[in-house]
């Protein structure tokens, strides 16, 4: 299919791309590369969601991620381990016992270690922006649609919490056009009291609505499979899951030994696949019109693994420019490698096709004269 016909994109391969761009944002503090992984993100956003409700969610996200940040700062000045050279500011000191060593409450507030705890607050807010990049490109229910049948109850759960914040974002609208046709013109803080309680009221409405219907239509049920082979897929999916576990740390840690990176990680993947084969035997299944999986999907997927594989083999081969130095304070640097890794992430906002966009309900021209005729 020709990448210039609109089409709705598989939604596995942008919860790939999201996981892959949140990956390489959580191996830096750098807030030149978090500001500019945070603009791709965005981007890709802007140019490829829908115009369905989940696709409204994103900015929620982004307000998230401003609190953390503030919050992060906060408990800094309050409660952070204060370190650095320059002095910003003094509060008063409360002495603590020997046993809570490591926390001070209050003290001389430094620049260096407010700056390493809004980057760090940052970089967590960059990796929720991912993920709710995910939720605001890929189609829940289609995403159900498409996990194995192994995971199908586990998926239905998933399904429903993931759809609590695109309803809110819908509820938040709802309520908002409601209020003005009431003539309640209050915005900002003061209007908060007015819409909290009826938008949260109608998001867990219509969460559990989605429940319902997904429950009379079948989803969350599964066959009877024999004990052994239960146990069996039992282990093999723990063990792989655990097996995965270590061989991402592997990967992400470079001073643990080879064999526990890749290798571990490979076999631990091999293990939880045929686990999940085994215990989706049993779970009678069909799809209606199955999501295709073409060209537009691997390169999806493609670009958000090689953004984490760059920022996975710079921190082995040269950290210091996934850092911000701070002692001594001094300029972030701009690696190179890892912005073309970022940029590179930016491309499914070019080269993949449009997501349909809803028709028209205003009837054509020549309905129209035949309406006006008729009349």
């Amino acid at each position: 299919m020709s990448p210039t016909l609109p089409r709705a994109v598989h939604p596995a391969a942008w919860w790939g791309w999201a996981l892959g761009m949140a990956v390489a944002v959580s191996m830096t503090t750098n807030p030149l590369l978090l500001l500019l992984a945070l603009a791709v993100v965005a981007l890709v956003v802007a140019a490829r969601r829908g115009s369905s409700p989940w696709a409204r969610a994103f900015r929620l996200y982004l307000w998230l991620g401003l609190a953390i940040i503030v919050i992060r700062i906060v408990l800094h000045v309050l409660v952070g381990l204060k370190f650095g050279e320059i002095v910003l500011f003094t509060l008063p000191e409360v002495t603590l016992p020997s046993w809570a060593a490591g926390i001070q409450l209050g003290g001389t507030v430094y620049l260096e270690g407010l700056l390493a705890a809004a980057l760090q607050g940052l970089r967590l807010a960059v990796m929720i922006a991912c993920i709710g990049a995910a939720n605001a490109l890929a189609n829940p229910k289609r995403l159900l649609r498409a996990m194995p049948a192994a995971l199908h109850e586990i998926g239905s759960a998933v399904v429903v919490s993931v759809s609590v914040a695109p309803q809110l974002a819908e509820s938040v609208q709802r309520v908002r056009r409601a209020r003005q046709l009431r003539g309640d013109t209050r915005r900002g803080i003061r209007s908060v009291p007015a819409i909290a309680l009826p938008v949260l009221e109608d998001t867990l409405e219509r969460s559990l609505l989605l429940a319902a219907a997904m429950d009379s239509r079948g989803y969350g049920r599964a066959g009877a499979a024999p004990r052994g082979q239960r146990l069996l897929t039992g282990a093999l999916t723990l063990g792989g899951l655990l097996a995965s576990a270590v061989g991402i740390y592997g990967v992400l840690d470079a001073t643990t030994p080879a064999v526990m990176g890749t290798p571990t990680l490979l076999a631990g993947l091999g293990l939880s696949a045929l686990g999940l084969w085994l215990g989706g035997r049993h779970v009678p299944r069909s799809t209606y019109r199955p999501d295709p999986w073409l060209g537009a999907e691997w390169l999806v997927i493609t670009c958000g693994v090689v953004a984490a594989a760059v920022f996975v083999v710079l921190s082995r081969v040269a950290p210091d420019g996934l850092s911000m130095p701070l002692t001594p304070l001094g300029v972030p640097p701009l690696p190179i490698p890892a912005v073309v890794g970022l940029l590179v992430g930016a491309l499914p906002a070019y080269l993949t096709p449009e997501p349909p966009r809803p028709s028209s309900r205003a009837p054509r021209r020549g309905a129209a004269e035949v309406v006006g005729t008729r009349g």
